[in-house]
């Protein structure tokens, strides 16, 4: 069940605590493709199944920043913060890409908050966050994102 949050006071309550985990999302060659296109990053690893069967992963794998795009909607799935008027992608810190995530993999998110402060009324959020990678006991990356909430008075 998804998070609501409706402000500043309640979103201070979870300092500290666990927001949620998301469902999990198949990562496919489809998306993969597409975002090579996107970046201009067309390399064999992610984009030939044919040449990586025999390279190190024996399949495709996902751009790790491809993985990294995907946090936003998980963690949409997460929580639902009301009353904002807009939000900003801050900042990300500490990051470190531990796993790749291979072709048809399915990956979540875990999402702890670790700190809330106000900055004359907008919101700075720390999350710590974690992709976890399905059946795979070491994570695709760790990281602590920021996002700024400007909530409606």
């Amino acid at each position: 069940m998804k998070l609501i949050i409706n402000g500043f006071s309640e979103f201070q309550t979870y300092i500290g605590k666990e927001l949620g985990v998301s469902n999990f999302l198949k990562v496919t060659q489809p998306q993969i493709n597409q975002f090579a296109d996107a970046t201009l990053d067309h390399q064999w690893i992610h984009t030939d199944p044919v040449r990586a069967a025999n390279g190190p992963f024996k399949k495709p794998i996902a751009h790790g920043y491809l993985a990294l795009s995907l946090v936003p909607f998980l963690w949409e799935e997460i929580a639902d913060i009301r009353n904002v008027k807009m939000l900003v992608n801050y900042g990300i810190e500490k990051l470190k890409f531990n796993q790749p995530v291979a072709v048809d993999d399915e990956v979540r998110l875990r999402v702890k908050l670790k700190s809330l402060l106000d900055l004359r009324g907008i919101t700075k959020a720390e999350m710590d966050i974690v992709m976890e990678i399905k059946d795979n006991a070491k994570p695709a990356f760790t990281a602590t994102i920021i996002f700024l909430y400007h909530f409606n008075m």
